[in-house]
């Protein structure tokens, strides 16, 4: 499967926020899986309380991180228009 990444400029922006040297396991930060994602990271939070989206996240103590591999699979499921 190929490898998707953010796709607009401001998401490339954000992108820069997560060292390129993370790995599809590692755990990254809400801020960090908000700036990936292209959004604010008050939505990702809220989008966890209310469940919107089935985007898998690790608690680890009161802490709340997600895996970039679970990351580009959301983005994936909801790519329209590719073949």
């Amino acid at each position: 499967m190929e490898n998707i990444t953010p796709s607009s400029a401001s998401q490339k922006n954000n992108a820069k926020a997560i060292p390129q040297h993370v790995n599809n396991n590692q755990l990254l930060s809400r801020r960090e899986a908000a700036a990936y994602l292209g959004i604010a990271e008050n939505t990702l939070a809220i989008w966890k309380c209310q469940h919107r989206y089935d985007l898998p996240y690790v608690k680890v103590g009161r802490l709340v991180r997600y895996r970039k591999i679970d990351l580009d699979a959301f983005i994936a499921k909801r790519l329209f228009g590719a073949q």
